[in-house]
């Protein structure tokens, strides 16, 4: 039977896997605080205390970036580096440093005057320059990175184990440089506007929805990884894993044809997008289906396998909720944060669980016992409690992207709902907070 991970390495690789790692989990810290303030600002009763409306849409902001730009960028960043097979230490190095001072510029802007929030998709902004400033800044960086893995690398063997990881790697590399090309087109192809949620909308409309992509790659390695480090083995031919994650990839090859083909602020446009990422996404359902599966075998019962196998049930549980949830949608309310919720915590705990599983590997202890069982357990439930409240407060008409009395929150069912996602918002944070305390004590005691 074929055992589908990455071992061995590099020193190298090592030093530049775990300073991303690190920078994810600080992008985290950072994110969970302002996370807190989100989920009291809509929480009925509590938001009463918090009628700073325009803090809200600033916090927003800085949180969605945080939790989702920075943190998966670094944790994409951290997949490559253990995938590099050439040292470049002053490239990797320069490529750390532009995130970590783009990051610091992400969270100092709000504490620096006038934060001009704008909630677009995918990658809202404070329209600002240190703000802009520090996503260009990581901008370059993720330049930087994909160049170098895709100059410097050579091809893996795809009829081995390892080569199925490394080449699903790979994958989600030419993803982001689509991604960046994606990015670079908009910016060329938008003309002058006075409405900046407008601008920024159809900026970041067509990367937005490509990066999306590069995620659920690196979702799919690690629910393969994470599984057979729990001890679950697979007769799956290599050269079929790899056909199913080249699957996955193929409709990223659909975007330069969309930018071909229409303008980028044409309605055809955002509808091409709209339609890859809802039936393009579809193509990652066989494979997805094919791992998800693993959670019904039984696998090690060794304590330090058990974080592992937690950490991927709960992501299979939470991102097959938020793909559901997707299909759902009607009109523009929070079922929408509901479904990309559910997806986007779905990938998070993935990467949790790889947390788990390295830490070994960067030289610390593999953390184990209930506390590191149960936290991916606590974060999925905390997690499904506050999607379950937008799907159902969405049904009562509560628009998403606001805040306090804003949201007219005028039924008990609409209070009810919003006040699950409350409760639900609470009970993540505890679990993202045990997540840190795993984290810090592991490396504490290293």
């Amino acid at each position: 039977m074929n055992t589908f991970q990455l071992e061995q390495f590099s020193a190298e690789q090592i030093r530049t896997s775990r300073r991303w790692f690190f920078l994810g989990v600080f992008s985290l810290i950072a994110s969970g605080i302002f996370s807190l303030l989100l989920v009291l600002s809509r929480t009925p009763a509590v938001s009463n205390f918090i009628p700073w409306i325009d803090f809200f849409r600033t916090a927003l902001v800085v949180h969605v970036d945080l939790s989702v730009l920075i943190w998966f960028l670094s944790f994409s960043a951290m997949f490559w580096s253990l995938n590099n097979q050439k040292p470049a230490t002053h490239i990797d190095n320069l490529a750390l440093a532009l995130t970590l001072a783009g990051t610091l510029l992400i969270i100092i802007t709000p504490f620096s005057g006038q934060a001009h929030p704008v909630i677009n998709n995918y990658i809202p902004v404070l329209n600002d320059p240190l703000f802009l400033t520090g996503l260009l800044l990581v901008g370059l960086s993720m330049v930087i990175l994909s160049l170098r893995s895709l100059l410097m690398n050579t091809l893996p063997d795809i009829a081995q184990p390892q080569g199925v990881i490394r080449s699903a790697i790979f994958l989600s590399v030419i993803t982001l440089i689509f991604t960046l090309l994606a990015q670079l087109f908009s910016y060329l192809g938008l003309p002058a506007m006075d409405d900046p949620h407008s601008y920024f909308e159809f900026l970041f409309w067509g990367s937005g929805h490509t990066l999306q992509f590069s995620h659920t790659l690196l979702l799919l390695v690690s629910w393969l990884w994470l599984s057979q480090a729990s001890g679950i083995r697979t007769r799956v031919n290599p050269v079929q894993y790899s056909a199913l994650f080249v699957l996955c990839f193929a409709p990223v090859l659909a975007v330069p044809f969309i930018y071909l083909n229409s303008s980028i602020l044409s309605p055809e446009h955002r509808m091409y997008f709209t339609e890859l990422m809802r039936f393009g996404g579809l193509t990652a359902v066989p494979l997805g289906l094919l791992l998800a599966a693993n959670i019904f075998v039984r696998s090690s019962s060794e304590a330090i396998h058990r974080p592992l196998r937690s950490a991927f049930i709960s992501s299979v549980v939470l991102f097959a909720s938020g793909g559901i949830l997707g299909f759902m949608i009607s009109g523009v309310n929070v079922v929408i944060p509901a479904h990309y919720h559910g997806s986007i915590v779905g990938v998070t705990l993935a990467f949790m669980g790889m947390s788990y599983l390295l830490l070994p590997v960067f030289g610390y202890q593999a953390p184990s016992g209930k506390l590191a069982t149960y936290q991916p357990m606590i974060y999925a439930t905390g997690q499904m409690m506050h999607i379950i409240g937008l799907a159902w407060s969405g049904g009562y008409g509560v628009q998403r992207k606001t805040a306090g009395a804003a949201q007219g929150l005028d039924t008990l069912a609409q209070k009810a709902g919003m006040g699950l996602m409350g409760l639900g918002g609470l009970v993540a944070i505890i679990g993202g907070i045990i997540f840190l305390i795993i984290i810090l004590r592991a490396v504490y005691r290293k």
